[in-house]
């Protein structure tokens, strides 16, 4: 029995900064870390539900916008893309996560 597809990714991945111009044009960031790291340091828009909660809380996201899932590696955001994509929304993850954002150069808060 052939298995075409079993390992084909539901959902793109692309750099911060074309993240950002998403962002810009209309797309939602979620950052699926925990409370703790994303108090550390985050992109002013996002939207924290952790990677945990995530399932519980499905219904506080447009199924009708892009949704960008950031983590701090890209690892977890991988994950909850998956797990979005299976959902039925629209899923990108952002590579390299917050690490990466933070040595392109783009503005994160504290709080």
């Amino acid at each position: 029995m052939a298995m075409f597809g079993l390992f084909k990714k539901k959902f793109e991945s692309i750099s911060p900064v074309q993240a950002q111009e998403r962002i810009d044009a209309g797309a939602m960031l979620l950052d699926v870390r925990e409370s703790v790291e994303y108090r550390t340091a985050h992109a002013p828009a996002a939207k924290l539900i952790s990677l945990g909660a995530l399932p519980k809380r499905l219904k506080e996201l447009p199924k009708e916008r892009e949704i960008l899932v950031i983590c701090a590696s890209g690892n977890r955001s991988s994950q909850a893309a998956t797990m979005l994509a299976d959902e039925g929304f629209q899923v990108t993850n952002v590579s390299g996560g917050m690490a990466a954002w933070q040595r392109a150069g783009l503005r994160t808060v504290k709080k």
